[in-house]
């Protein structure tokens, strides 16, 4: 399957890493504050803006949003300055990080405290603590310590939501339409268009299938997802067929 567009258009980025291995690369509290001291000096140095963070052991998110078209480096240099510190610290050798960095472009700002609050909501996820902003090793809890770092001082849900308005936001949990819409942000693929980044899909996979009552209907929803630009291999996951059914469908 070939990679994801690789965006560095200017803009909110959701970034993501987790260890090899599902394998810890925070051990302790010393290892996330080298990680948050590393953060600060790379997105002074890049001119990145940091919106949300969120380090549990084993992955970090961030709500990055660059000035510059740079973020493959700034990723690079956090990434691999971190790596060279925690194998050191820990004695290890070898790689620390699963893969490349996993990004998302926010195409649709109107999202953004949605996102917000998802990437805060991993320790309440996690069973961790009972809300967002109790975990010291997120940006709400910075916010709502009113202990801000420089890094976050140009975050949008200073810029945008009170004080106490934000409080009120964040107490409430995150809801089955908020996880929703962030999960169909993740499927969402990209592609150029003129310097520009558009969605790859006109619609959802499953607004394809909503009326197909029989096979005929199935079979020609298979192709307008299709020429969408969705695989056969996705289209064939979500009917439960195989990947030759689909493509028999498609030749007929």
């Amino acid at each position: 399957m070939p990679r994801r567009l690789r965006i560095e258009n200017l803009g909110y980025h959701h970034v993501y890493n987790r260890g090899v291995a599902k394998g810890n690369v925070f051990e302790d509290e010393n290892d996330k504050v080298k990680f948050i001291e590393l953060m600060a000096s790379i997105a002074r140095e890049f001119k990145l803006n940091i919106h949300s963070f969120c380090l549990m052991d084993n992955h970090y998110h961030l709500l990055v949003e660059n000035k510059r078209e740079n973020l493959s480096s700034a990723m690079r240099q956090l990434n691999s300055q971190y790596a060279s510190y925690f194998n050191k610290r820990h004695n290890r050798v070898g790689h620390l990080w699963q893969d490349r960095y996993k990004s998302w472009y926010v195409l649709d700002e109107n999202y953004l405290l949605t996102l917000f609050k998802y990437i805060e909501n991993n320790p309440v996820k996690a069973g961790i603590c009972s809300k967002i902003g109790l975990y010291p090793y997120c940006a709400s809890y910075a916010i709502l310590k009113d202990a801000i770092p420089v890094f976050l001082q140009n975050s949008f849900v200073l810029r945008n939501y009170p004080t106490g308005e934000l409080f009120n936001l964040l107490a409430i949990p995150l809801s089955d339409n908020e996880r929703t819409l962030v999960e169909q942000f993740h499927r969402t693929r990209y592609k150029k268009e003129d310097d520009a980044i558009v969605s790859l899909h006109v619609k959802e996979l499953a607004a394809h299938f909503t009326y197909a009552t029989h096979k005929t209907e199935r079979n020609d929803a298979i192709k307008k997802a299709y020429a969408d630009g969705y695989s056969k291999s996705e289209i064939a996951r979500y009917l439960l067929l195989s990947v030759a059914g689909v493509s028999k469908i498609l030749k007929s």
